[in-house]
């Protein structure tokens, strides 16, 4: 396997030709380029083809993730709502966190119709274009055959197979990351400011889909670039302050919109008590994951708990403890973790392979580039509370990336006799800690798993042997080891086109017989049931010009009238039922407006504490306004039926 595309110090021209592709090899975009194997864009092209079927095979069922489900159907009817990133269709408080993930959704809802498929299209759009994207710098650092591995173990993870099927703000981050590192990969090169620039811009745009988690990348980067870029040190600090100002700028734009607006001309900041995006941002969704606090930021711990609750712990299934090495217990590795030991195989192999040669050594930059990204996203990982799974998919493009090196150089070590022992050494121990892993699910295709790991430990062992004596046997037995130890992963992955493995839980994990997806919320619907379309036809003909249709006392509540029909109803207390918004006195300044007529209590969460504003406006409620009585609205004893203002 030849280093194409490998670029050194001394080779930046070339790099800049293979850049500028010419208008005609545009048009005939299944031919390789000329720096390339022919055979590496059609095989990849092929890789993004399959990609495309795994992430869209379940896009009819791909489900809600009822919260910002709602969101999403709030900025589709509203632009009001779109741009400020707004729970309900009035735009009265904020989701809980950025909303640029949600954009591309609600845009296609406007263009398609409010559907599961139409939210999950554009996450199986971004899962594409990082399959594509991922394989230029991984080629550029350790070659095509390196970059074409990354792609599918890349595109086969399960956690990433199950993410991109659906509407996951995680899937946006994963993108921007990846089109952060090819921008990162082709400046180094040259040491070109530009394209350093606009690494910065992607980072900044994966803060907008999933803040903090983002900036994870950063170390990595600014370390490979002052390590490794071919400039002299005040150059080299100079481009990492700009691009390091492009960053934060980019990341805040929406903290800052929020910030400057006044307060009566936008939403309210969801998850703080003070009306703060800096609160929510570098708070709720910042140090409370590690039992910090901002003020104004609501402690998460009071949030309302998930509505699919992860399984009992004497499940398999059942998330591993808050610990330190949670990323190595079968409930997260089955999900993100079975290249370990193959990226580590790459991460060391390219550190040493060419220490002779120098720091500017294109493999040890991708090595640093690649294994700090890792490294980084780990220790942050391992000491955080990791809500549900599917933020493990920061972690695929570094594994990606550093197990394709691995294969890649421990099979140069064998046919160039630097490290005859690596290879089959590799083989094995990815071999056992694969047999580890699908131990803890013996059911999940028992007919591949077992003769596949046996099939790798017979290659393995082989290639003990033929490495003292190499020749063109090792070839293949080398091919059949490789494909044996990744064909149990890509199983993993695959199994998301199997309704059975779909899952229909919220948290993403490994259920007791095989994956399980991330299918959102199964029990959601876009449409009224009979009772709440009973009640709905009663508020929309008593509303009587109101701004809202009626309050309600939880966003849950609300989500069952605002996702089937877009229309604006108030919720009351934000996500976690603590927020101040509205006040008493905002409420009854709408009810005295006649912007306001009913309000519903009862549902699902809304609870808040005996000393919230939700709870005084209940009180209140109770006080001051009439019961309307079930027979009278049609709509069940579910909900308890309040008017309030004028005849109340």
């Amino acid at each position: 396997m030849a280093d194409a595309g490998t670029v050194t110090r001394a080779q930046p021209a070339p790099e800049r030709a293979a850049d500028a592709p010419t208008r005609a090899s545009r048009l005939r975009f299944w031919r390789s380029p000329a720096d390339q194997p022919r055979w590496a864009r059609p095989a990849l092209l092929a890789v993004a083809a399959l990609a495309a079927v795994v992430y869209g095979w379940q896009i009819r069922h791909a489900g809600y993730a009822e919260y910002y489900a709602v969101a999403v159907r709030s900025m589709s009817v509203s632009w009001r709502a779109f741009l400020f990133g707004a729970f309900d269709p009035g735009a009265t408080v904020t989701v809980d966190k950025l909303a640029g993930a949600f954009l591309p959704q609600a845009l296609s809802a406007r263009l398609f119709g409010f559907h599961p498929w139409s939210l999950a299209l554009p996450q199986v759009v971004e899962g594409v274009v990082s399959v594509l994207v991922l394989y230029r710098p991984v080629r550029r650092w350790c070659g095509a055959p390196a970059g074409l591995l990354a792609a599918a173990m890349f595109a086969l993870t399960p956690i990433v197979a199950s993410m991109f099927g659906h509407p996951m703000e995680d899937a946006a981050l994963t993108m921007c990351l990846v089109l952060a590192a090819d921008a990162f990969v082709a400046a180094l090169a040259g040491a070109r400011t530009g394209r350093l620039v606009l690494a910065g811009v992607w980072v900044g745009l994966g803060f907008q889909a999933k803040m903090l988690q983002s900036w994870l990348v950063l170390p990595a980067f600014a370390l490979t670039w002052l390590a490794f870029a071919p400039a002299s040190w005040r150059r080299r600090l100079g481009q990492v302050a700009l691009a390091g100002a492009v960053t934060v700028a980019v990341s805040l734009a929406w903290v800052l919109l929020l910030t400057v607006v006044p307060a009566g001309d936008r939403p309210y900041v969801d998850g703080t008590t003070n009306d703060s995006a800096v609160a929510m941002v570098f708070g709720y969704n910042g140090l409370d994951r590690f039992g910090g606090h901002v003020p104004g930021a609501v402690r998460s711990g009071f949030t309302t708990p998930d509505p699919a609750a992860p399984p009992g712990p004497g499940d398999p299934a059942a998330p591993p403890a808050e610990s330190w090495h949670k990323l190595v217990d079968a409930g997260y590795a089955t999900q993100i973790g079975w290249l370990y030991p193959l990226a580590l195989a790459g991460l060391v192999a390219g550190l040493l392979r060419h220490r002779r040669a120098g720091p500017a050594a294109p493999t040890r930059a991708g090595s640093v580039l690649w294994g700090g990204w890792l490294a980084t996203a780990v220790v942050v990982f391992s000491g955080m509370t990791l809500t549900h799974r599917a933020y493990l998919a920061t972690l695929a493009p570094p594994l990606a990336a550093l197990a394709a090196a691995g294969v890649v150089l421990s099979w140069r070590g064998l046919r160039d006799r630097w490290a005859t022992w690596l290879l089959p050494a590799v083989l094995l121990v990815q071999l056992a800690w694969t047999a580890h892993l699908a131990g803890r699910y013996a059911g999940f295709l028992p007919w591949l798993t077992w003769p596949a790991l046996a099939a790798a430990a017979a290659a393995g062992v082989a290639l003990v042997v033929v490495g003292r004596r190499p020749g063109r046997s090792w070839r293949g037995v080398a091919a059949l080891g490789v494909a044996a130890v990744l064909a149990v992963p890509a199983a993993w992955g695959l199994s998301v086109l199997d309704g059975r493995y779909a899952g229909t839980a919220f948290e993403a994990g490994a259920g007791p017989s095989g994956p399980v997806g991330l299918a959102l919320d199964a029990d959601t619907t876009d449409t009224l049931t009979d009772p709440r379309r009973r009640l709905d036809d009663y508020l929309l003909a008593h509303r009587g010009g109101a701004r809202y249709v009626a309050a309600t006392s939880s966003w849950r509540t609300a989500s069952q009238f605002v996702l089937p029909t877009g229309q604006p109803f108030l919720p009351l207390g934000g996500y976690s039922g603590l927020v101040p918004q509205p006040t008493l006195a905002e409420l009854r300044a709408l009810v005295d407006a006649g912007e306001l007529r009913f309000v519903l209590l009862g549902g699902v969460g809304g609870l808040g504490t005996t000393d919230s504003e939700l709870s005084r406006i209940m009180a209140w409620v109770l006080s001051a306004c009439r019961e309307v009585p079930a027979a009278e609205h049609g709509g069940g004893e579910e909900l308890l039926v309040y008017r309030c203002g004028p005849g109340s």
